[in-house]
């Protein structure tokens, strides 16, 4: 029955992509003479071709919209790839849209039931059978909880997982031949791609995981002017069920609602690009699906707008390393010091380490030079990024999934602040709070803390230290008793120490979060030295 299911799947997408002629996009990659040739025994492609006018881009949107919710999700997450996408292409998948039509309440309420372990109505004083929205992987219903508090419940789809599970075989599978047959199609990595999209859809499948990354999030801006986040009522969270507070806002999109309301929307851009880079740099956990879709506008103070961001399933983040050598290189850029930018990607582990700095460098300078005759308000970080991806992959640096959603988010914050106010300077919204966060990282308070937690891990690593001396000591301490004394080697821990301090002032005491080894080595030293 499973390969019955299987085999109906493969044809249903076998009539889609001749439908959308999607063979065409694959004919016209540079494959081997004999895989060309099997294009001319295809019936189909002998056949008029209504659909032949539309550009390739939307003919993979409509196809994807056409085989359903799992690929109108892989095609919304191979939208985020535009270091691998031809422009064309990324900008149409971008349309995607994820209104898909609703499965049936009886379904919705069944399902939560079951997670619940409750009758409905124990749960909730009023459940509205008609849902709010409904997406690809779930759908979500306004409620009322017992206690008063208006709610919605999220709920996933009903049987995905086996159409997700049929649905990633045939993309692996196409995805392998496609790296075989074709030197181009290797370049875009389409395998890499799949197994992107496969974590993603399971981990959006768990509704526990979004709920921690709202609470997460709700943290981090508690109190905040800038970005509200709904309330997680976790006492009815489940798995396959998310109970939250309802917000009422106005979508971020809809700028006659905002007009009416005179919002000040240059304030509102403004603040989108501070929330961006506060999720960023001050906490390493932004929201990484801030399309418009997920967001909303208070009406409560519109000449102080607060933004409010629902649906938290994908949550970026970076550690701290590539937090400071991302600010670096953005003030790298706008300083126009190719150099400094290139010899960041090499000391950051972005591009190998054998990569010749000057070849870097100038093929930097071709790429950015161009962007900035523009107005400084006119350029894009987002592209920025994009094209130093596409510079860098030239140089054998492999994208970061964290990278990757960064560039997404910056995208999508960029185009909506620019919607909002047509004359929104990115780099001088931005700008000071980059300086300030560098100031905040090299200054006294931020070293005496990376020295406390050094400081902290002192006896752990004295103590592993001796345990690896104890191991070269006594590496078979269940054998006989060896001819020496143990005391014998008391002069090893000292000579170790001493080497330790030795290291310490070759390598250099920084006050920089580059410098901690040579402090770890300083103290271990004379730990070492002094307990013997």
């Amino acid at each position: 029955m499973k390969l019955f299911a299987a085999l109906r799947r493969l044809l249903r997408i076998f009539l889609v992509v001749i439908r959308y002629r999607l063979d065409d996009l694959v004919y016209a990659l540079p494959l081997p003479w004999y895989l060309r040739l099997t294009g001319y025994f295809m019936p189909w492609r002998w056949l008029p071709r209504p659909r032949k006018s539309l550009p390739r881009g939307a003919r993979l949107r409509l196809a994807l919209e056409g085989l359903g919710p799992v690929f109108i999700k892989f095609g919304q997450i191979l939208s985020t790839r535009r270091d691998l996408l031809p422009e064309d292409v990324a900008n149409e998948l971008m349309y995607l849209q994820d209104k898909v039509p609703p499965f049936p309440a009886d379904q919705a309420v069944a399902l939560i039931e079951s997670q619940l372990g409750v009758p409905l109505m124990q749960a909730f004083s009023r459940f509205d059978r008609q849902p709010l929205a409904s997406a690809s992987v779930a759908q979500v219903h306004a409620a009322q909880l017992r206690t008063g508090e208006e709610v919605v419940v999220k709920v996933v789809r009903p049987g995905l997982k086996p159409i997700i599970a049929q649905d990633l075989a045939w993309l692996f599978i196409l995805a392998r031949l496609a790296e075989r047959v074709s030197a181009e199609a290797r370049r875009l990595h389409p395998v890499e791609v799949v197994t992107d999209y496969e974590k993603t859809i399971y981990d959006e499948l768990d509704l526990l995981r979004e709920a921690a990354n709202s609470s997460q999030l709700r943290r981090n801006f508690e109190d905040s002017p800038l970005l509200y986040v709904p309330q997680v009522y976790w006492d009815w969270c489940r798995p396959r069920v998310l109970v939250m507070e309802r917000i009422y806002g106005i979508p971020v999109t809809n700028m006659a609602a905002l007009q009416d309301q005179r919002t000040d929307l240059k304030r509102l851009a403004e603040r989108g690009v501070e929330i961006f880079f506060t999720q960023v740099f001050r906490d390493s956990f932004f929201h990484a699906d801030m399309h418009p879709g997920n967001i909303f506008v208070s009406t409560t103070r519109p000449w102080d707008p607060q933004y409010i961001a629902v649906d938290c399933g994908i949550i970026g983040s970076l550690t701290p390393q590539d937090q400071n050598y991302l600010a670096r290189n953005l003030m790298a850029f706008f300083q126009r010091d190719y150099r400094k930018v290139a010899q960041l990607h090499i000391d950051s582990g972005w591009v190998p380490a054998n990569t010749q700095v000057n070849e870097f460098e100038a093929a930097i300078r071709t790429v950015c030079e161009p962007i900035f005759e523009k107005p400084l308000k006119d350029i894009s970080f987002g592209q920025l990024l994009l094209r130093l991806f596409q510079v860098a992959r030239r140089f054998n640096m492999e994208i970061q999934p964290q990278l990757v959603l960064l560039q997404k988010t910056l995208l999508n914050i960029e185009g909506l602040g620019r919607q909002l106010y047509p004359d929104l300077d990115l780099w001088t919204t931005a700008k000071p709070y980059l300086e300030k966060w560098m100031r905040e990282r090299m200054g006294p308070v931020q070293v005496l803390r990376n020295m406390q937690q050094q400081i902290e891990q002192i006896p752990h690593l004295a103590q592993m230290t001796r345990d690896t001396l104890e191991r070269i000591t006594h590496p078979h301490r269940n054998d006989p008793p060896r001819p020496w004394d143990r005391r014998e080697n008391a002069w090893l821990p000292k000579v170790i120490g001493i080497a330790l301090l030795g290291g310490a002032f070759q390598t250099g005491l920084q006050s920089t979060p580059e410098g901690w080894p040579a402090w770890i080595m300083l103290v271990s030293g004379l730990y070492l030295i002094i307990r013997g």
